[in-house]
C-alpha cells in the first residue's frame, strides 16, 4: 500500500498498485479488448499522487500480443 498526497498533504486514502518495480515504476495490469483514455488517465493520476516518474500500462486482452503503454509523470 502506498500513501498518496494531494498538494503536499497526505490523504487518508491508500493506493494498492498492481505492481511496483524498483520502488519507482508503477505497473497497472488490464485485460480488456482495447485500452481507453480512462486507463491511461488512471495511471497518470497514480503517478502524480505518488510522485513517481514512470508507469507501465499492460493489457493482456489483445491476443495474440501484449499491449504496453509507457507513461511518464513530468
Amino acid at each position: 500500500m502506498l500513501e498518496i498526497e494531494y498538494k503536499g498533504k497526505p490523504l487518508r486514502q491508500m493506493y494498492k498498485p498492481d505492481f511496483i518495480c524498483f520502488d519507482k515504476i508503477i505497473v497497472e495490469i488490464k485485460v480488456v479488448k482495447e485500452l481507453a483514455k480512462e486507463h491511461q488517465a488512471q495511471v497518470i493520476n497514480y503517478l502524480k499522487a505518488t510522485d513517481m516518474e514512470l508507469g507501465l500500462l499492460v493489457n493482456f486482452g489483445t491476443y495474440p500480443k501484449v499491449e504496453i503503454k509507457r507513461l511518464i509523470n513530468l
